[in-house]
């Protein structure tokens, strides 16, 4: 059985993991509309791998013994500028998740809950990858900025992203 800190923390982080799916999806959902298909598409992706997370974490829970409850999730913008500051505010996103990913960890060993720190490794590592992903398209972005054209071949590259 979890101890109530830490289902308390980890359904936060299960509202955490929904909010991140939103906000992929709005970002989609912009990209498109500003003509950058393909990033639109390795959104949608990342909005898959976001709802991923949040089941993982909820199975989790329920395997445990706990009656979730949920909270509301906040509306992402509708803006969000520039392609290169729709993956700024990625990089930056996914840092701050890497950070709650962290404090869950330290709560855990805190808590004396060995299970969820073996648990919660695999979301260390995750965030690892995820870090690297937005930060690769980021510093791509900023290479090409002055080349519209390189962009566009960006977009149709990343395009191809497919869950896996």
């Amino acid at each position: 059985m979890l101890t109530q800190k830490m289902q308390a923390a980890l359904e936060e982080h299960v509202g955490a993991e929904l909010g991140s799916a939103y906000l992929y999806l709005a970002m989609s959902a912009y990209c498109e509309a500003i003509a950058f298909k393909g990033f639109g598409r390795w959104m949608r992706v990342q909005f898959q791998e976001e709802t991923e997370h949040a089941t993982k974490l909820l199975d989790y829970l329920l395997s445990r013994g706990c009656k979730v409850s949920f909270k509301p999730v906040a509306a992402p913008p509708k803006e969000f500028g520039t392609i290169l500051a729709v993956f700024e505010q990625t990089l930056e996103h996914e840092r701050s998740v890497t950070k709650r990913v962290h404090d869950l960890y330290d709560l855990a060993g805190v808590e004396k809950d060995t299970a969820t720190q073996v648990f919660l490794q695999w979301f260390v590592s995750e965030q690892v990858e995820e870090e690297a992903r937005a930060s690769e398209i980021v510093d791509k972005l900023r290479m090409v900025a002055d080349r519209p054209g390189s962009a566009l071949y960006l977009d149709k590259e990343y395009g191809k992203r497919t869950r896996g």
